[in-house]
């Protein structure tokens, strides 16, 4: 007995050496992220309460309120367009064979890479008052006006958004399709189940965390787009950035701009609580169902 626990004290001791030296390689990345992401906030948290009355007077303000709205309502009606149109191009992608599929895969990739204020240019490219839309629509019917004019609109920020945001919930959700057991589809089948049944019972619940990880990222993504409103220009749409912007770049209202930034970190933070909050519960019921998955939010 003595001589084993010669042998096995030992062993302890050196396990205690690599937790010590894990404390201490963790330190710079969390230094790194104190200096770098926490203290600029705390920063802007802190300025919005310099000025006596700054609070009271933003939340007195209509613009305040009405770019609250329309940020809410922009991001909103964009995640559920890039719900719809993602799940449709990623069930046809994955499930439909037609020459061109992974060519069309890669070029949805590719958006990903690019900005969003090019998608805004493209636009106004093909859909602006003298784009080329509106250019053939004019030689089409000899009008002098422009026919096609919802660019600069609401309508036309949430078409931008939409297409960009997309690939995001696209990548999700054939990541999800690519390890799904062809078992399950093959047994559906084989007991008669129609496709759109198959989709239905087996597909869709399977990639579940797939598309509320794709739809939390870009309602996070659309609720704090700044490139695509500036640039669209489209009049009397003012988000909360396009706000913060304006309060202090361009008026120099420092401690206005920091309220109404400190609202929109509130809100975005929220909005991460519900999405993990989310992901936890359609994992875990996942789980239930199949044990052994272990999957990460995309």
């Amino acid at each position: 007995m003595t001589a084993v626990r010669e042998r096995t004290a030992p062993a302890g001791t050196a396990q205690r050496g690599p937790r010590s030296y894990a404390v201490l390689w963790a330190m710079p990345p969390l230094l790194m992220v104190l200096v770098v992401a926490v203290y600029p906030l705390v920063r802007v948290c802190l300025e919005s309460v310099r000025g006596e009355s700054t609070w009271s007077k933003m939340l007195a303000s209509a613009s305040f309120r009405e770019a609250l709205w329309r940020t809410v309502a922009i991001a909103v009606t964009s995640t559920a367009g890039c719900l719809v149109l993602g799940t449709f191009l990623a069930i046809v992608l994955a499930f439909v064979p037609f020459p061109g599929s992974r060519m069309i895969g890669r070029c949805i990739d590719t958006v990903l890479a690019l900005p969003s204020f090019l998608i805004t240019l493209a636009f106004t490219f093909l859909y602006g008052t003298a784009g080329l839309l509106n250019a053939a629509i004019s030689l089409a019917t000899g009008e002098a006006s422009p026919m096609v004019n919802f660019l600069y609109t609401p309508a036309g920020v949430i078409a931008a958004e939409i297409t960009f945001f997309t690939p995001f919930v696209v990548r999700s959700l054939l990541a999800s399709f690519a390890v799904l057991p062809r078992q399950h589809l093959d047994a559906a089948a084989s007991l008669g189940a129609s496709p759109w049944r198959v989709l239905r019972s087996v597909v869709m619940p399977e990639a579940w965390p797939a598309l509320v990880a794709g739809g939390g990222l870009v309602l996070l993504l659309s609720l704090n787009e700044f490139g695509i409103v500036l640039f669209t220009g489209a009049k009397g749409v003012t988000t909360l950035p396009v706000l913060i912007y304006t309060k202090g770049i361009v008026t120099f209202d420092l401690p206005g701009a920091a309220a109404v930034a400190t609202v929109q970190i509130g809100l975005s933070l929220t909005l991460y609580g519900l999405y993990r909050v989310s992901f936890a519960r359609a994992m875990a019921s996942r789980r239930k169902e199949t044990p052994g998955v272990a999957v990460e939010p995309a």
